[in-house]
């Protein structure tokens, strides 16, 4: 999909974009005319992401700091973004930590809190501070898009918190796309299946009979289409959930 380049838009936060499908949509709005708030823990990897965007764009990337697990960075994120460009017109909630698969009773609490944080609390945190923006400026509303999951509908094994954060985020966009019908709010989630690692093989994946497989991925680009697609619709239009996936994936019957 061709959504053209350049075609001036509005404001656009990333959380997670100093890597991976975060920076990969990121620079993928860039060249749809977004203006783009590059958001994330580390600041040096947000450079390299403005750095990889055409000098024609570029100055519409920003690289801004924020811890999305602490309330007052979060509040002070959004703050900035408003104080700097007075319209905030998507959210992209992205970010996420992970872990290794792990049987339940050896999961440990910090690494729960971890996992759960990242993905549940962050999107949280930034669903309501876009919530407190949105439906006070003017005009009014705006858009939030969550990175969800297969696993919130199919969990692997072993993957106890990845799983139960993937379903919060499930129940998050539900919530906020209701909650936001008052205020022209959509929340619509992109649920991603395997991609394609930019820079190592495919790992083997654990699957439900305990033995490891390579499974079929996709590039990257079609998971940026989607994204795209889904923050250039216009206001009162809304994709309430979409799956992205290889074809050959085990998903359907996973198990």
């Amino acid at each position: 999909m061709d959504v053209g380049t350049d075609i001036g838009r509005g404001t656009v936060i990333v959380t997670g974009a100093g890597s991976g499908i975060g920076r990969a949509c990121a620079l993928g709005l860039l060249a749809d005319g977004w203006t783009v708030a590059l958001v994330g823990r580390r600041e040096q990897l947000l450079k390299e992401t403005a750095e990889l965007a055409p000098a024609a764009v570029s100055d519409r990337a920003i690289p801004l700091p924020a811890d999305i697990t602490d309330a007052a960075s979060v509040d002070d994120l959004f703050d900035q973004v408003v104080a700097r460009f007075g319209q905030l017109d998507v959210v992209f909630n992205n970010a996420a930590d992970t872990m290794p698969y792990t049987p339940i009773e050896d999961v440990g609490v910090e690494d729960w809190h971890r996992v759960l944080d990242s993905i549940a609390t962050g999107t949280f945190l930034c669903s309501r501070a876009a919530f407190r923006v949105m439906r006070r400026q003017t005009p009014r509303g705006g858009r939030i898009i969550n990175n969800g999951a297969p696993s919130a509908q199919a969990p692997r094994p072993d993957s106890v918190a990845f799983t139960a954060a993937k379903h919060a985020v499930a129940g998050l966009t539900r919530a906020l796309s209701l909650d936001g019908r008052a205020y022209d709010i959509s929340c619509g989630q992109i649920d991603i299946g395997n991609v394609t690692p930019p820079d190592r093989p495919q790992p083997a994946v654990l699957q439900a009979d305990g033995s490891r497989r390579v499974e079929p991925t996709m590039d990257v680009r079609h998971v940026v289409d989607m994204v795209r697609a889904m923050a250039a619709l216009p206001r009162g239009v809304n994709i309430q959930s979409v799956l992205v996936m290889p074809s050959a994936m085990p998903y359907v019957g996973r198990g």
